[in-house]
């Protein structure tokens, strides 16, 4: 069945077509939920809820956007407001992070190169979330979900030269941050 009759379907209060809908999108919007958050439950939790809402919210919808950009907003919203709410969780002291990595430098250089990998996801990822959240938003929208500027532009409602000036500053304040931790892994090998 096509998308936009599963939609109008939805509006009428058809739970099947909804449920059908949810089926399509629960993976894309978890993983936007958990390249947030970096956490399964949360990101579970928080991807179940922004269903909720956009079934609610659903005689509002218009159409004049795709089902999933129009998704996607109300999942970007709704993670926002959460991160917002655990705002001394996301603001971490960065030198605390860094001190700790220092200690433990010996113990990851013996580890396999696998998990040398996971730990530079971590790094990039506290380093992202260091930066502003406008930046941050831009940075997973395009490179960690992979969407295109026209949708990145149709989602946060704003021009796809706005969202390429934010993703290029974004890239260089994250570059710069990232610095130290690449420079001090360069002289040890």
């Amino acid at each position: 069945m096509e998308e936009k009759e599963l939609v109008e379907l939805s509006k009428e209060g058809n739970e099947e077509a909804f449920s059908s809908l949810v089926e399509r999108y629960k993976t894309k919007v978890f993983n936007l939920a958990f390249s947030f958050t970096r956490d399964r439950e949360v990101a579970d939790d928080l991807a179940q809820e922004a269903f909720i809402k956009a079934y609610f919210a659903l005689p509002k919808f218009r159409l004049e956007s795709e089902f999933g950009t129009w998704l996607y907003r109300i999942t970007v919203n709704h993670v926002r407001d959460y991160l917002r709410k655990k705002i001394r969780m996301r603001k971490m002291q960065f030198e605390r992070i860094r001190e700790n990595m220092l200690i433990q430098e010996d113990e990851i250089m013996r580890k396999e190169e696998e998990q040398i990998g996971q730990k530079r996801k971590k790094i990039v990822h506290q380093c992202l979330q260091t930066l502003p959240e406008k930046y941050q938003v831009i940075i997973t929208l395009r490179d960690i979900q992979g969407l295109s500027y026209e949708k990145i532009s149709s989602l946060l409602k704003i021009s796809p030269g706005t969202v390429d000036s934010r993703l290029h500053r974004a890239r260089k304040m994250l570059r710069k941050k990232l610095a130290p931790f690449f420079i001090s892994e360069r002289r040890q090998l």
